[in-house]
């Protein structure tokens, strides 16, 4: 099956733990794509056509990450993370289940699916420290960017075909099938962690001594550069320049005047850029530094500030194959410096308070934006977005920069002041020679 493949990727996906993992995440995130896409439409359905209902669905199924994603990463380090997946995915599966069920008896309404939206975030909250989280226990250090690389490739490639598969299933069974289908999905994901051998060196699923308090992991980060820039350029990126899944609906609407096939078009353009972005992630191997980070982000961001000046449908969706491919290097490569930098300790923690970041400023920035296309139109918030993105990430690598130099400047001192003095020579008697 690693036939062809650069050696990086074959030599992880040969381990066998990482590859029934990342398999089974596939499988479930084609379903939960799937969900995300029928889910819209079902309210769409229910509300007449309301972007604004829309919109409180989105915000409701983020905001968890907000509230709950740091007790997340308390969790993921005081238990195994494996068995706390075995809780989260069944958790969600059971609420695609429940939605499925209510869909196809009649008896869902616009109540019922914020309730479960909510629920839905919720699960996710405290599943994806852990689940990411766990991707370090499953291979050694050194194939660690690879890995990470690799679970960004099932992503992308989950986030084109789900929204595809999701459009012929609702044409042809309704809603509530693929919700349906979505629950099964989790099924591939419990086979994979129960069927995953614990008895290898890294000692899986054990449990470390000591408090498992928050306070740690923010010490670790503010007093790590390669932690600390990585959390605040996301911080930036993820609200205000990842918000393609309002801005590409809202151009393709308001600006092109598509219906759904259009807007289909160009968010399979956006995930095909991602998907490559990611393989090619992939193949390099090498550790991720600081300075590709920040490159990247500056390309991300001028590529989005230029999507937001281009005038025609097919130049627009070309455009966002590059954008898509930057978008998640940005990505990829702050979370394999942050999972690198991490103790092993505090990883949990330290991925909750990234999810926080990356995550949590959706329910802030996805109104922001809808606020922005209905005062400057749908074009703005993409300029807007891309301006913050390369800006934020020029002005925090300076800042990080400074502080770094500064704090190595006060080391020095401190060493130079505390070490011993070396006795001074005594002087030479002269007189003895004369």
């Amino acid at each position: 099956m690693s036939a062809g493949l650069p050696m990086p990727m074959t030599a992880v996906l040969t381990l066998r733990n990482f590859r029934r993992y990342l398999l089974g995440q596939l499988a479930s995130n084609i379903g939960t794509w799937m969900q995300r896409a029928a889910q819209d439409l079902l309210v769409l359905h229910l509300t007449g056509n309301s972007g604004r209902a829309v919109g409180i669905v989105t915000a409701l199924q983020f905001l968890p990450q907000t509230l709950f994603g740091l007790t997340g990463g308390v969790l993921a380090d005081r238990y195994p993370k494996r068995r706390l997946l075995l809780l989260t995915q069944t958790a969600m599966g059971v609420q695609s289940l429940l939605l499925g069920l209510l869909t196809v008896t009649g008896a869902v309404n616009l109540p019922s699916v914020y309730a479960l939206a909510f629920a839905l975030g919720t699960a996710t909250a405290v599943d994806s420290p852990a689940r990411n989280a766990y991707i370090s226990e499953l291979v050694a250090k050194e194939r660690l960017v690879t890995a990470v690389s690799l679970n960004s490739a099932q992503f992308n490639v989950a986030r084109i075909l789900g929204p595809a598969l999701a459009g012929l299933a609702v044409a042809a069974f309704g809603t509530g099938p693929v919700f349906l289908v979505n629950a099964a999905s989790y099924l591939a994901v419990l086979y994979g962690l129960i069927t995953i051998r614990t008895d290898g060196p890294g000692g899986h699923g054990r449990t470390r001594p000591g408090p498992t308090r928050l306070r740690d992991a923010f010490r670790g980060i503010t007093s790590t550069p390669e932690l600390l820039l990585p959390m605040s350029v996301i911080a930036f990126v993820g609200t205000f320049g990842l918000n393609f899944q309002v801005t590409i609906s809202l151009v393709a609407v308001t600006v092109f005047h598509t219906g759904a096939a259009g807007f289909g078009c160009l968010s399979a353009a956006y995930a095909l850029g991602s998907l490559t972005g990611a393989v090619r992630g992939a193949s390099r191997g090498k550790p991720p530094g600081i300075r590709r980070l920040i490159t990247t982000t500056v390309v991300f961001g001028a590529l989005e500030a230029t999507l937001g000046l281009t005038p025609g449908y097919g130049a627009f969706m070309a455009l966002l194959i590059p954008t898509g491919f930057a978008a998640v290097t940005v990505t990829t490569t702050a979370n394999a410096l942050t999972q690198l930098h991490a103790g092993p300790d505090v990883r949990g923690r330290v991925m909750s308070v990234y999810f926080l970041v990356l995550l949590g400023g959706t329910p802030v920035g996805a109104p922001l934006v809808g606020l922005l296309a209905d005062a400057f139109g749908a074009r703005s918030t993409l300029v807007l977005g891309g301006v913050v993105s390369a800006s934020s990430a020029l002005a925090l690598s300076a800042l990080t920069a400074g502080l770094t130099q500064r704090r190595a400047r006060i080391t020095r001192a401190a060493s130079v002041a505390g070490s011993p003095r070396t006795p001074a020579r005594p002087a030479r008697d002269r007189s003895a020679g004369l």
